[in-house]
């Protein structure tokens, strides 16, 4: 900038010499100009090139091109009428008063204000800031800066307001002060919805700004009949533009203050971590409190309670990383705190969609803690190592002889396929050392190596077919750990050999329209026949740990078909429609001759709609000796209604359960929301949540409830613009 300068316009002037200062009357237009230098655009080489001179040709004018000055507008005031001290730079002003700083935009009755350091103060004014959806309004509000103010007796929102509009939301406080950062920093806040009181705070901050702030997120209320009274007051810090830290200190009346916090980072898409914990000292984890013990069925007896969790994917080069990491206290843990922060149901969807892998079931007694390195070769061949930590919250007594949950410490493996010369024929093979560790019982360290070869066969052009086999040995070292069973056994091993084959063919045929009108069905069918011999001369005792330990003798024939069904018009892309899988295998080992069939394995899938989906899969024992259903459906509209339902029911594990849940947006920006989960044998409601949403633009609020054994839990969430939402954290309750 190389000057500055305020010109005046208006319908009336009068000017005064001594002080110099303007009254001016009607549409007064005050504007700060600054001259600006500005680059022209460099056309030299353009008109060498068409005249064809040299620079030597062009005078010292032409040849270097010479800045030149932009005079542009950066303030601007308009008043009904303006006093203005031109040796002071004071200005007093009134009737319709709107100044433009910016893009912000200041209206007012009337006010004053030095032109000099662009200060003043203004009553009953109203502020815009167009870049952060600011929207303030107050008795006085004095401006202390380029974009700074003080606001009395005033209120703040953080989304955009038509004029005339009514908030539907607002933060009203005694005293706010507004940083040039965009925070509002409120004393005596009180948060009212279309003008009705909520909430109070003494002290709030607002991080009112698009980008990542640091500050306080919108609280949310809960009431339990079994924890009493909560409050949840998330705290945002941000440490740099790829990494964050979310505190959610939450208080409960009849249990005490649980901790919480998360750590994320991104450094790109494929190297990014996120990690949540929380702890609490609970009040009800009591001997004494038997009505809590009884109405929940909980059978902890631990007072310090916890979840640790995270995921990370990191690459370094060729190197892939993954960590997943779930510590949890006790069994009863994720099943009793289901609601906020500590949800089961919303952190497993959270860090699936971010990870693309979940946790283990909200039941699972024992979980899993992994640490995967993977590389992959030009050759095809893929290195891989694994160390593994069991989290065992069971109730469990362990022993020498009933032994205790295996950790892999570490797991390493090797395998590839390569083409054997210029034939047809392949060889692959697995290898792998383990050490297995056990805090109580056996453990062992066991390598394995699995080579085999694989060709096709051209038996005819019709039908696809192929054959291989292969040989296995896995050797053991033990580590008896005072088992009974082990103490004269140092090292054991066991070697089998494995062939197989399968012949298939594949048939297609398109049925309906031929003349490039309507749609057409095509169908695909693939039978198949599968042979396996696995044959283990030497059947000594091995000691479990995993398929691997677990394989058995096989002589099997396996016959199925599978079928697919797809849909294509002339004006549409082909879609998948229907599919059904039939498998089963007959079993001529001699010991298998009285039940020589093996369950009839079935699974199909409908899309009747491009959003619409239903499977159902089952295992179906010919002889009565346990069966296995599950049903999966879904349905998800163009406007965001979900429909769901999952039935499962396994007779040898005594599960017989159903869950379904529906998302419906409702007329006037309602949605209703409702979830239940039901052991049907059992006849006992696992979980059952109802949500009800009310969502117009630049906010929401939602009532949620959430029904378990021995509780119920009601909850109140607001989400507000630009307050909590740009940092990616939802601090509402469990979800659907």
């Amino acid at each position: 900038m190389n000057a500055e300068e305020w010109e005046i316009t208006a319908d009336r002037m009068v000017r005064y010499e001594n002080p110099a200062s303007v009254i001016a009357e009607g549409h007064v237009i005050l504007e700060k100009k600054e001259k600006q230098a500005v680059a022209p655009k460099d056309s030299s080489s353009k008109w060498d090139d068409l005249l064809g001179a040299d620079s030597g040709d062009l005078d010292d004018e032409n040849r270097a091109a010479q800045p030149v000055s932009a005079v542009t507008t950066t303030t601007s005031i308009k008043a009904d009428w303006v006093a203005y001290d031109v040796a002071m730079g004071q200005a007093k002003i009134r009737g319709n008063v709107l100044i433009n700083v910016k893009g912000d935009e200041l209206a007012a009755d009337s006010g004053s204000i030095n032109l000099k350091n662009s200060t003043g103060s203004f009553e009953n004014a109203r502020i815009v800031r167009q870049e952060l959806d600011l929207h303030l309004e107050g008795r006085t509000i004095e401006k202390t800066g380029d974009l700074t103010y003080h606001i009395e007796d005033g209120w703040v929102i953080t989304c955009r307001l038509q004029d005339g509009q009514e908030p539907p939301w607002s933060f009203g406080a005694a005293d706010t002060k507004i940083t040039d950062g965009g925070y509002a920093v409120m004393k005596h806040a009180v948060f009212r919805v279309k003008g009705i009181p909520v909430f109070y705070s003494p002290y709030m901050i607002l991080p009112a700004k698009h980008e990542r702030q640091t500050g306080f997120l919108f609280p949310a209320w809960y009431m339990s009949d079994r924890d009493g009274f909560g409050l949840e007051t998330p705290f945002f810090v941000n440490l740099s533009p790829t990494a964050d830290i979310t505190l959610y200190p939450r208080y409960f009346s009849k249990r005490g203050v649980m901790m919480g916090g998360e750590f994320r980072y991104a450094t790109d898409e494929s190297s990014k971590g996120m990690f949540r914990g929380h702890y609490l000292d609970d009040d009800l984890s009591d001997p004494s409190e038997e009505a809590y013990y009884r109405d929940g069925s909980f059978s902890h007896s631990n007072v310090e309670r916890y979840w640790i969790r995270g995921k990370a994917d990191q690459n370094f080069g060729d190197w892939i990383t993954r960590l997943d990491i779930d510590v949890v206290s006790d069994k009863d843990y994720l099943r009793e705190f289901n609601s906020g922060s500590t949800a089961f149901n919303a952190n497993n969807r959270l860090y699936y969609n971010a990870f693309g892998r979940s946790f283990e079931q909200k039941l699972d007694q024992y979980r899993e803690n992994t640490a995967k390195v993977l590389r992959s070769f030009e050759d095809g061949s893929i290195f891989q190592a694994e160390f593994m930590a069991i989290n065992d919250v069971s109730d469990r007594v362990y022993s020498a002889d009933e032994p205790s949950q295996f950790w892999k410490l570490p797991s390493l493996s090797y395998s590839g396929l390569r083409p054997i010369a210029s034939s047809s024929a392949d060889i692959s093979w697995d290898s792998s050392y383990t050490h297995f560790w056990r805090d109580k019982g056996v453990g062992a360290q066991r390598f394995d190596l699995f080579p085999e070869i694989s060709t096709n066969l051209p038996i005819s052009r019709y039908l696809e077919s192929s054959v291989h086999g292969g040989i296995r040995e896995t050797f053991y070292t033990i580590d008896d750990g005072g088992a009974t069973d082990w103490k004269n056994d140092d090292t054991v091993n066991r070697w089998l050999y494995r062939l197989g084959g399968e012949i298939s063919t594949t048939l297609y045929r398109e049925y309906g329209a031929t003349d490039n009108h309507g749609d057409s069905l095509g169908h695909t069918i693939r039978p198949f026949v599968e042979y396996t011999y696995l044959k283990i001369p030497d059947t000594d005792i091995l000691p479990q740990f995993d398929t691997v330990d677990e394989i058995e003798e096989a002589n099997t024939i396996y016959y199925g078909v599978n079928n697919f069904f797809s849909l294509f018009g002339h004006d549409s892309d082909e879609r998948d429609l229907v599919f059904f899988k039939a498998r089963q295998g007959y079993d001529m080992r001699s010991e298998m001759s009285d039940t020589p069939l093996t369950p009839v394995e079935l699974k199909t899938g409908f899309y009747p709609l491009t959003n619409t989906r239903l499977f159902y899969t089952a295992a179906l024992d010919v002889y009565g000796n346990g069966t296995e259903h599950a049903i999966e459906a879904d349905y998800r509209s163009g406007r965001g209604d979900v429909f769901g339902v999952d039935y499962r029911y396994n007779e040898k594990l005594n599960i017989n359960s159903v869950s379904g849940s529906i998302w419906y947006l409702l007329p006037y920006d309602f949605a209703l929301g409702y979830s239940i989960e039901r052991a049907i044998e059992q006849k006992v409601t696992i979980e059952e949540k109802f949500h009800l949403v009310y969502q117009p633009a630049c906010w929401s609020v939602e009532l949620a409830s959430d029904r378990s054994p021995g509780d119920q839990t009601i909850m109140l969430i607001f989400r507000l613009a630009n307050i909590g939402m740009p940092f990616g954290v939802d601090v509402g309750g469990a979800g659907l």
